[in-house]
């Protein structure tokens, strides 16, 4: 709109910030404050460093009644199609919007990946993914394996414990973990210096640092993978765990970790290391898909191997598409890659938009 355009805004649930507020209660941004607003307004002083999920959905609302943005509810986009010049978006309820240009901010995390493992049909117990998951409260008293330590099963396993309940994580790969913050310095401002090194220097430092602040932890049945954080996500998007106290409670006995699922039991789980363990439910911290092929019917996207566009402003057959959200590779976080992205989306559709 500040460059004299004024959008169509779809939203799929009934109001702004749904998915912060679906996100299980303990979350906190892993970025400072100052890195992670959007263009236009800044988050309040009176905002703690990390922001808390709750305050995230607020800050939202706040944006889009301070740029005056007015979104169409309970619209999910199902089909983007080309349409002459332009393209054609249909939406959950039949409508019909059409425009020389769609931005897609639908993000990463859109279909969740739960694993089929053998004689999950025959436990006893509950089976859930980590979107399900919104505090410790409905499993007080009971045995839960949180499947996968990225940061959500991070997360959620240190809830788990802080709240009394008998928590383990099943850790298949090595983890890269840095700490949220290093003597008070923000681990994101570390990495961002980092990166504007030379690679191979800023990779050394950055595992430098990661070995000095964690150390080993193959003790505590966690490896560590050679490669450092930065490449890991400059290479393939995967993001380290920004520890917020889960390895103290590791290192305390209080979460104990297990390698991979073999198989369920009745009662539990098979590990691949042949031992067995009782649990009253199960966890899985696997992850999503972008789902964006489903969007896309008749046009072909370019993708990587996890489903993520490989470019943000789209062109040949997609000249007029572009994805706002999905660029998870850099080290500032991915706010700060929206932010940044979102402006030089507006520039190009507004010159696209200008009279020749």
């Amino acid at each position: 709109m500040q460059r004299g355009l004024r959008p169509e805004v779809i939203e799929r649930s009934r109001h702004i910030g749904a998915s912060w507020l679906g996100h299980y209660e303990r979350l906190h941004l892993h970025t400072v404050k100052e890195l992670s607003s959007l263009p236009g307004l800044p988050f309040p002083e009176a905002a703690p460093r990390y922001v808390p999920r709750a305050q995230m959905a607020e800050y939202l609302s706040s944006y889009a009644a301070h740029h005056h943005i007015r979104p169409n509810f309970g619209e999910q986009a199902v089909e983007i199609v080309r349409d002459g010049t332009g393209w054609r978006t249909t939406s959950s309820t039949g409508r019909q919007f059409r425009s020389k240009a769609v931005v897609v901010a639908t993000g990463a995390n859109q279909a969740p990946v739960l694993p089929a493992c053998e004689g999950q049909q025959d436990f006893a117990g509950r089976i859930l993914h980590s979107r399900d998951y919104r505090e410790a409260a409905p499993f007080a008293g009971q045995r839960v394996l949180v499947v996968g330590m990225g940061n959500t099963g991070a997360e959620i396993a240190l809830d788990l414990v802080e709240h009394g309940v008998r928590a383990a994580l099943s850790v298949r790969s090595p983890v890269n973990i840095v700490h949220r913050d290093v003597l008070g310095r923000p681990t994101q401002r570390t990495a961002m210096a980092l990166a504007r090194l030379p690679p191979r220097w800023g990779d050394a430092a950055g595992r430098l640092l990661r070995d000095l602040t964690v150390g080993d932890l193959r003790r505590w049945g966690i490896a560590t993978p050679a490669e450092s954080p930065l490449r890991q996500l400059r290479e393939h998007g995967k993001t380290p765990v920004i520890d917020v106290g889960t390895l103290a409670r590791i290192k305390s006995g209080e979460i104990v970790v297990h390698p991979g699922i073999e198989r369920f039991t009745p009662s539990g789980v098979r590990f691949t290391d042949g031992r067995e363990a009782a649990f009253d439910a199960v966890i899985f911290a696997t992850g999503y898909r972008p789902d964006l092929e489903r969007l896309f019917p008749q046009t072909p996207l370019a993708l990587d191997d996890r489903g993520l566009p490989r470019e943000t402003c789209g062109t040949g057959p997609l000249r007029g598409v572009y994805f706002v959200g999905f660029d998870i590779r850099q080290p500032g976080g991915l706010l700060q890659t929206i932010a940044a992205q979102a402006i030089r989306v507006a520039n190009e559709i507004a010159q696209q938009a200008a009279p020749s």
